[in-house]
């Protein structure tokens, strides 16, 4: 989408990231294969976009996973018996991470 929007092929792409073929390019946008975390930096350079933007399907995907694993985890903290300051912190980024939707109580 952005690529187009500013009127790039993807050869002219690929010859900004400094890649011999188009090819690959073509299987960033069709979500065949996913870039190299520097191929996103760069890619994040040419468009003014984050990633998250500019693979929103994938982002999105991971954030999904990321915070279930944040939510079990979190779960499993609290139902400990005696909690620390440091697992305290760790449940209280945890709820950053799950968001508004999941608080248990913390077991004392």
């Amino acid at each position: 989408m952005y690529r187009r929007r500013h009127g790039f092929s993807q050869a002219e792409i690929a010859a900004l990231l400094g890649i011999g073929s188009y090819r690959p390019v073509s299987r960033y946008e069709n979500g065949a294969r996913h870039p190299h975390i520097l191929t996103v930096f760069a890619l994040e350079v040419l468009f003014g976009q984050p990633a998250s933007e500019l693979f929103a399907g994938a982002y999105d995907t991971v954030r999904h996973a990321v915070r279930e694993r944040a939510r079990r985890m979190e779960q499993k903290l609290c139902a400990l018996p005696d909690l620390d300051r440091a697992t305290i912190r760790k449940v209280e980024l945890l709820r950053a991470i799950v968001g508004p939707e999941s608080k248990p109580t913390i077991a004392s």
